[in-house]
Order: C-alpha cells, then sequence, then structure tokens
C-alpha cells in the first residue's frame, strides 16, 4: 500500500512515528507526502491538552474527508489521543478503520495488513509493552535527530495528562540508547537531541538516579555527533552532578528547558511540584554561574485552579526578574481525569487566556532585547538548508533547537550546506531571528 503519516505533537511523537515506517516500509509498503496518493493514512496523534486534541481531531476528520474521492481509503489513528480516548474515537468518528494504541506499534504492518483486508478494529496492550527502541528510519533532516531514552513519568503533576497515557516511567536500556546513537551518527546526524517526558529522571525506575549524567559521558565520546541537545530537565533533578556532566562533556550544548510551570508556593504544591520560588531561582542562578551564556527557556501555566491576582502578579514579577532566554505561556486546560481538573476555584476561559497573553507581552519584551543584543556578534551555527520563499538559508545556533525556537536566516552568495557549521555575522534582529552573513574567518569548532 501507499500510505501517508500525519505525524503532531512533540519529538517523542516522531521517534514513534518513524519506528511505525521502518515497521511499514520493511513489510513492503511504501510511504507517500499527498493524501491523494494515498491507499491509507495513518494518523499519529498527540492528546495532552485541549488544543493538541483539537488538532488532532481535526487531521483525523480531514484524512475522512478524503473518502469521498476515494472510498477503499482506510484511516488509521495511533498515538496519544488513541491511547487516551480509545473507543470514543470510532464512536464519534465511525469514518476511522482502526485505532491503535501505542503498546500496539511495534506491529504496525499486522494492523496495516488487517485493515487492508476490510477490518475495522481497536487494539491497545499494556502500557509496559510501549517500545522504548528498535529500528526506525530518521524522519528528520538528515542532520538532527532526536534520541528517546524513556517513556512515562513519575512526577504525577496534577495538571498533567500522561501518566495516564504514557504510563509510569521505562527508562531505556542504556547500551541501547548508546548503540542508536553509534547508528545515527553512522548516517550522517550530527546534532543529537535527547528527549523523554523528564530526561533527568532516567535510570531512577532501575534505582540509579542521576543515570542522565553517564549517558551523557558515552554519547559525547561518539565520533561525529557534534552537538548534544537535552530537551527538558525539571529543576527538582538538576543536581550539581548534573551540572558537572553538562561541564565536562564539550558537545552538550549550554541549552535547557526548565518546564517549572510557576512560581508561587502554594500553586506549585497544588500542582504537586516538588520546587519552591526559592529553590527555582537558585537552580537558575546555579546554572547560569556553572555554564556561562546558557539558554535556558521555560513553559508555565496561567490560571491555574484558585490562582489569584496577587499569584499571578507574583508569576509577572518572576518572569521580568529571571529574564528566560525563551518562554512560553499557556491558559491553563483542565484534562479529564487529572486531578487538577477537580479542583475548586476553576477560573474562566477569559480570565486564563488573558493572563497567559499577559505573560507572553512581557516575554516579548525581554526577548525583543536579547535578540537586539546579539547584533554584531559572531555566532557559530548549524545549517537546516536553503528557503526557497526567502532565498536565506535558515541556519541554527546553540540557543535554537529545530521546530522550537528561532533561526539564523543568512544570505549568501556561496552555497550553505545542510548540516555544515558556519560562523554568522549578525546585522538584525526581529522577535524570533536573526539575519546576517557568513564571516569572513569562519572557524572550526562549536560557539
Amino acid at each position: 500500500m501507499k500510505i501517508a503519516c500525519v505525524s503532531l505533537g512533540c519529538p517523542k511523537n516522531q521517534v514513534d512515528l518513524d519506528g511505525m515506517v521502518y515497521t511499514l516500509l520493511a513489510a513492503g509498503h511504501e510511504t507517500v507526502a499527498d493524501i491523494a496518493e494515498a491507499d491509507m493514512v495513518l494518523v499519529n496523534t498527540c492528546g495532552f491538552i485541549e488544543s493538541a486534541k483539537t488538532e488532532a481531531i481535526e487531521n483525523i476528520l480531514e484524512a475522512c474527508s478524503c473518502k469521498q474521492q476515494n472510498p477503499n481509503l482506510k484511516v488509521v489513528v495511533t498515538g496519544c489521543l488513541a491511547e487516551r480516548y480509545r473507543s470514543q474515537i470510532r464512536t464519534e468518528i465511525p469514518e476511522v478503520d482502526a485505532v491503535v494504541g501505542c503498546a500496539s506499534n511495534r506491529v504496525i504492518d499486522q494492523i496495516a495488513a488487517r485493515v487492508a483486508g476490510g477490518e475495522q478494529l481497536e487494539t491497545y496492550g499494556p502500557k509496559r509493552d510501549f517500545p522504548l527502541g528498535g529500528k526506525r528510519v530518521i524522519g528528520t533532516p538528515a542532520h538532527y535527530a532526536y534520541l528517546k531514552i524513556a517513556e512515562g513519568c513519575n512526577n504525577r503533576c496534577h495538571y498533567c495528562a500522561i501518566p495516564l497515557i504514557r504510563g509510569p516511567l521505562q527508562s531505556r536500556d542504556m547500551d541501547d540508547c548508546v548503540a542508536e546513537a553509534q547508528w545515527l551518527a553512522s548516517e550522517g546526524v550530527k546534532e543529537l537531541i535527547v528527549v523523554a517526558q523528564d530526561p533527568t529522571a532516567y535510570g531512577e525506575d532501575w534505582g540509579k538516579p542521576g543515570s542522565i549524567c553517564t549517558l551523557l559521558d558515552r554519547l559525547n565520546a561518539i565520533e561525529g555527533i557534534e552537538w548534544i541537545r537535552i530537551l527538558y530537565a525539571y529543576p527538582e533533578r538538576i543536581t550539581d552532578d548534573f551540572i558537572a556532566a553538562m561541564q565536562r562533556n564539550q558537545k552538550v550544548l549550554p541549552y535547557l528547558d526548565l518546564p517549572i510551570q510557576h512560581c508561587n508556593d502554594q500553586i506549585l504544591h497544588n500542582m504537586n511540584r516538588r520546587s519552591t520560588r526559592s529553590e527555582l531561582l537558585d537552580v537558575i542562578a546555579r546554572l547560569r554561574a556553572a555554564i556561562p551564556g546558557i539558554t535556558l527557556r521555560t513553559t508555565l501555566i496561567a490560571g491555574f485552579p484558585g490562582e489569584t491576582e496577587e499569584q499571578f502578579e507574583e508569576l509577572c514579577e518572576f518572569v521580568k526578574e529571571v529574564q528566560f532566554d525563551r518562554l512560553g505561556c499557556f491558559a491553563y486546560s483542565a484534562e479529564e481525569n487529572t486531578k487538577a481538573a477537580s479542583m475548586e476555584g476553576q477560573l474562566d476561559e477569559e480570565t486564563k487566556t488573558r493572563r497567559a497573553e499577559i505573560v507572553m507581552d512581557i516575554q516579548t519584551g525581554i526577548m525583543a532585547r536579547k535578540q537586539a543584543e546579539k547584533v554584531g556578534q559572531t555566532l557559530r551555527v548549524i545549517c537546516d538548508g536553503l528557503d526557497d520563499e526567502s532565498g536565506l538559508y535558515l541556519c541554527r545556533t546553540a540557543a535554537d533547537a529545530p521546530e522550537i525556537d528561532g533561526a539564523v536566516c543568512v544570505a549568501s552568495e556561496e552555497p550553505l550546506y545542510p548540516g555544515e557549521f558556519y560562523d554568522i555575522q549578525v546585522e538584525e534582529s526581529d522577535l524570533y531571528d536573526l539575519y546576517g552573513r557568513v564571516a569572513e574567518d569562519t572557524t572550526d569548532g562549536n560557539a
């Protein structure tokens, strides 16, 4: 069959799809980019918050609408929405042919064959059977790739549905992680992006907290990998040992996403977070002192149940005080079957949205200033490729994660090559992107 794949949500979902695509290709199928050419559409969904669910449903409905032109088209729904809502999906969207829970990803070839034969089905499995590794294609551009080191989460934040969807923490065997990273390097990957719900918890389910430090040591030794980026680092687990591992491993980029969610002690307690405001400030200060120039990004929740105007003002002042390099603020989303959804003091949508917008307005000013400060600097970048519309090459610094942060847009008469490193003289900035030219004296090494 010709199979069109739609992947939504986080990088961990992309890794899951990479494994499914490998399985389908090995079974003799082929993938196509255009749904109009497909015999089957595989929609790999996110189901984390309301906006993600809405996006997933829109993509499912769009795929199902193609059955009007192609009545034989099969629509298969996988991923977090499938795992979370199960039979509800086919009940509410009967045009869907199969709903596949995450534990069934490894047999997606068998499921495809059954669906092609006219069967409509649902298949799930125990969360302990979620694939942690295995053969995969590289679904990202050839020079960077995600390495998923764990599945699930034990943090049990009261607003979060991830443990309900993905289950408890399961750390992937370290040798298996390293072997995949070596394979990725042999395929030309230069930037390795380490992902999990909480990479800093890696190994805790083995009784070996802090195993992420050993893993970073081993990844740093892999020839061909030049950048190692860690996405998500919970402040509660940023120990002196973790900071030391970032320091001694030169390939590990000075970049961390700290999903702190709030700063008020009472709200943090109600969220079942383990940090206090003072502890958050201490972690940020230690990171900045130990790793000069580190890029810190975070996510915040505005309008959590019971959040008062005073507590919200404290959050605004915290954002001004800390001056995060990158920040996203989301209006609280009440997720079914989470503790926060049944708490008293639920705020109306208008108040939650307004508060989130206020925080983002504050951050806009911070970002604009930080971006402007980079004008005149020479920055080391990796090239992602040419933007045909603008004619500019899109590059990223150590401060820019792909698909998340901005770009360095480069005008060059000489071709720049994806996956190669260049020194760029920054000439202009806007809120998210920088603009510049290749510096005359480009030298080897990472900035």
